[in-house]
């Protein structure tokens, strides 16, 4: 049994006016965020501050990971008018730096890669020096699907690898998917692009394992890592199997530092779009990290 969740994993809720007006805008433009969709614990701090990591292709995901809430099943179709939307809903918010992610879409030919690759162009044209990170599935390993997004010349290409390999059995990732997902950030860093990485611990890995993770990502040529702590969001989901302490991430971000990567971002709290903008600063812009395709 899993001892009760920890202080240093409690929020606040929000209540500051800025977090109602984003939900707001958001509502009436009918788009989604993986912050509300995936239950994530930051959506008070990053709402709060005007940002949000938008989802699109909809809210029901084509696979059933045994640790994600976003809901499974039929998808409904692709809507041609949402890139011009969220490009509208970013610039009512100001924003400078946007993530943009979607949930599995198998049932599509190329995974979604041609929304990706419209909502960059949207967004480019809508906020004159905007910055684009997205979050993207593996597309199933299509070379060419990955090749669309990476011609839309994203800032940042991100594709999580999620789980150490040790776990993927235990939540509902077929095992050739690990080194699928490894294929896509090698395959985009030598496109060119600056590629980041995440994975949850908690599932019951070893830090061997951690770091054995952290190593396979980074010889993909990957520069920009997240770790954060694993959090069962009902109880139809994989328990989690330990709390790591804050101080289990620092060492973890230490030694992750020392394996080359450019930045990387460790704690409870931690998800992969968490101060993405942040994160990316010290590394986007340098001349030898140039985006995807230019």
């Amino acid at each position: 049994m899993t001892s009760p969740k920890p202080g240093w994993l409690k929020v606040r809720f929000p209540s500051e006016e800025t977090f109602f007006s984003v939900a707001s805008l958001l509502e009436g433009r009918g788009l989604r965020t993986v912050c509300r969709s995936a239950r994530c614990p930051n959506i008070g701090e990053c709402w709060t501050a005007n940002t949000a990591t938008f989802l699109i292709l909809g809210d029901v995901c084509t696979r059933g990971c045994a640790f994600c809430a976003v809901a499974k099943g039929l998808p409904a179709a692709v809507d041609p008018g949402e890139p011009a939307r969220l490009a509208e809903a970013a610039s009512s918010l100001g924003l400078r730096y946007v993530v943009v992610t979607s949930v599995a879409r198998d049932d599509l030919p190329d995974g979604g890669a041609g929304q990706f690759a419209a909502v960059i162009g949207a967004l480019r044209r809508r906020i004159a020096g905007v910055e684009v990170e997205v979050l993207i599935p593996d597309f199933g390993g299509d070379p060419a699907a990955l090749r669309t997004v990476v011609e839309a010349a994203p800032d940042v290409l991100a594709h999580n690898l999620e789980a150490t390999a040790s776990v993927y059995s235990r939540i509902n990732r077929p095992q050739d998917g690990y080194g699928r997902s490894l294929g896509v950030l090698r395959r985009a860093a030598e496109a060119g692009c600056l590629t980041k990485s995440g994975l949850m611990i908690g599932l019951g890995e070893t830090e061997d394992d951690i770091l054995a993770a952290c190593a396979d990502i980074r010889e993909t040529g990957c520069r920009l890592l997240t770790i954060g702590q694993y959090l069962q969001p009902t109880r139809r989901h994989v328990p989690v199997s330990r709390y790591y302490p804050p101080e289990d991430f620092a060492r973890l971000q230490r030694l992750a530092l020392e394996m080359g990567f450019a930045g990387v971002a460790a704690g409870p709290l931690v998800r992969s779009s968490y101060r993405a903008r942040d994160l990316a600063a010290g590394s986007a812009l340098a001349p030898e990290n140039r985006p995807c395709a230019s």
